[in-house]
């Protein structure tokens, strides 16, 4: 039987994490020409870091988390220049599941919220299965060529 992996977490704990709205951090920046606030992606990112900060120093050496699901709703705008807290609190442990309630605001009003889940897993085990990938055959055919189903 696996013991609990999570022996040091425990809900209620809470990561943050910051940034200062740059141009690389704007949706014009990956293409979205014209809208040049903080992108849904990096909000993304800076709630999952704020989710793993959360934990840092509380999972068995060894182990790492993975984000395997987020569910945000990005709600406002942030332009650059203006500073852009994120935060999570552990909500759940379900076994090697961690869920994270997430928000981001700036300054003036909430931006962000949602929901964030990460994994538990062995560093170790997740480095031999990324290098079974990086030694297929197939790993440079377009996603055409392979055949995959949408769904």
């Amino acid at each position: 039987m696996e013991r609990n992996i999570a022996v040091e977490l425990e809900v209620g704990v809470r990561g943050y994490e910051e940034l200062v709205v740059s141009e690389k951090d704007l949706a014009s920046f990956t293409g979205n020409v014209g809208v040049d606030v903080l992108s849904t992606h990096r909000v993304a990112l800076l709630m999952e870091l704020a989710a793993r900060n959360a934990i840092v120093g509380r999972i068995p050496e060894g182990k790492i988390t993975l984000g395997t699901r987020i569910d945000i709703r990005h709600l406002a705008a942030a332009p650059v220049g203006v500073k852009v807290c994120a935060e999570a609190e552990l909500t759940a442990i379900q076994g090697r599941r961690l869920l994270f309630h997430v928000a981001a605001f700036d300054p003036v009003e909430k931006l962000a919220e949602g929901e964030n889940e990460q994994m538990i897993v062995s560093l170790e085990a997740f480095k031999n299965r990324v290098r079974q990938k990086t030694e297929a055959p197939w790993r440079t055919q377009g996603c055409s060529d392979l055949g995959l189903p949408m769904r």
